[in-house]
Formats: C-alpha cells, sequence, structure tokens
C-alpha cells in the first residue's frame, strides 16, 4: 500500500466522526459543498491531521483543498519535505 493511499485512510476514518450519519464517504467527496462541512468541521479535520501526522498544513495550502484525497495529496507532499 502506497503511503498517500495509507493517509487517505488514516482520514477518512476521522471524516467518519465529522460526517452526518449516513455519509456516503469517497475520496473524491467535496468536503462542503457535497458533504455539508462548515468550517469549524473543516478546521477540527485539519487539526486532527496535523496532530495523526505531526505536521502543520500551511493556510495557503487549505484554500486549494476541497475533497480528502487532494488533503492526502497535500500532507504526503508534507511529510516527504521534512
Amino acid at each position: 500500500m502506497t503511503q498517500h493511499k495509507q493517509i487517505l485512510e488514516r482520514l477518512m476514518v476521522h471524516l467518519e466522526r465529522l460526517a452526518p450519519p449516513d455519509s456516503n464517504l469517497r475520496p473524491d467527496i467535496d468536503l462542503v459543498s457535497e458533504l455539508g462541512l462548515d468550517s469549524v468541521k473543516v478546521m477540527d479535520l485539519m487539526l486532527d491531521a496535523e496532530d495523526e501526522f505531526d505536521i502543520s498544513v500551511p493556510l495557503n495550502v487549505l484554500a486549494d483543498i476541497r475533497t480528502p484525497d487532494q488533503l492526502a495529496q497535500a500532507i504526503n507532499k508534507l511529510l516527504e519535505s521534512q
């Protein structure tokens, strides 16, 4: 399993806690428009990810993240650059 897939799996676990019940979670789901997460829940997801992977996601990167897959890609890049 690639590092990207491992990161994505771990993110999906965190997302399950924040998503509405019976959500059809998938890597390409839009966190805001499809899943309906508000800004507080999106920030909770980011904080969970930062704690889980011991990283700091720069604010300029957050602006481009819409899906769990995009977040996993950003985390993977941050981990590779450490």
